[in-house]
């Protein structure tokens, strides 16, 4: 199934090309952006959230003098009322290989809620005992977001610096090792879904260039 023309991807990929990310307003069906807010706001009432750390999985640190949000990590054999989701996300990484020449082989995808007061300094999306993570993934699930909310992704380019607002249904694709970025801090709850398409193999597209 076809999520996206490939008009659209086409035009997505120059984005990605040209300038390292790429923003997407109304990026799902209204329908499947209530499911998939319903179901965030139902684990958050359930308190499934746990308190993120830095690092990998198994040696992440806590430390809220860099991030202070909490994660919600999905996983398809559970979470079966986001079906759509990951078909979506199938897609996608299929059509990112089809269209910026890579090698992507999965993906990692979490919920995260920044509470009142917090954020995450700059950053990039990489680690150095692990590099496989290529392009970054953030869709929105702010509804009623306004100025003085706080929240945005203040993204650090070459010559310049950038910040893009959290709106509601707003999805973000930038290369994950080549963007510095951090979440300025929140005076309201900030709702999204975060996630990495990963790959296996060492060699790259064209898209990627050289690793930082």
């Amino acid at each position: 199934m076809a999520f996206y023309t490939e008009s659209q991807w086409v035009d997505w990929v120059d984005q990605l090309a040209d300038q390292d990310y790429v923003v997407v307003d109304n990026f799902l069906p209204e329908e499947h952006y209530k499911t998939l807010r319903s179901f965030f706001l139902t684990k958050l009432e359930e308190n499934d959230f746990n308190k993120a750390g830095i690092g990998m999985a198994g040696e992440a640190i806590v430390n809220k003098a860099i991030r202070g949000d909490y994660t919600y990590w999905l996983d398809q054999t559970k979470d079966v009322e986001l079906a759509y989701l990951f078909e979506l996300l199938d897609s996608m990484k299929n059509d990112l290989n089809r269209f910026c020449y890579l090698s992507l082989s999965g993906y990692e995808f979490h919920l995260a809620h920044y509470p009142e007061g917090s954020f995450y300094k700059k950053h990039l999306d990489q680690f150095k005992e692990r590099n496989n993570r290529i392009i970054t993934f953030l869709l929105y699930l702010n509804e009623g977001w306004q100025t003085g909310d706080g929240g945005e992704l203040k993204i650090y380019l070459e010559t310049e610096e950038r910040i893009i607002e959290p709106l509601g249904n707003r999805c973000i694709l930038f290369k994950s090792d080549a963007l510095p970025h951090e979440v300025l801090q929140t005076n309201v709850s900030r709702y999204s879904l975060t996630g990495w398409f990963t790959h296996l193999p060492s060699s790259l597209g064209y898209l990627l260039g050289s690793s930082v």
